[in-house]
């Protein structure tokens, strides 16, 4: 899939746990567990927002998009 998602990094930096940040964003330990592993096909905007401010980051730090093509210089 060429969305990857650096939740788990995110929240490394932060020094936070899973249970810590889904008490913040009123989220369950299962639901985030399916977005931080990459396996959620989805994502609501107002989640991705509690997400970002519980860890005062920008969308862009948690969600990355990779092409697939290889890289030229």
């Amino acid at each position: 899939m060429p969305i990857i998602v650096n939740l788990d990094v995110m929240m490394a930096k932060r020094k936070m746990s899973l249970n810590e940040l889904s008490e913040r964003v009123d989220l369950t330990l299962s639901n985030l567990s399916v977005l931080k592993t990459g396996k959620a096909k989805a994502i609501r905007f107002s989640t991705l927002e509690a997400i970002c401010k519980a860890l005062d980051c920008q969308p862009g730090d948690i969600l990355e998009f990779e092409n697939g093509e290889p890289k030229t210089m």
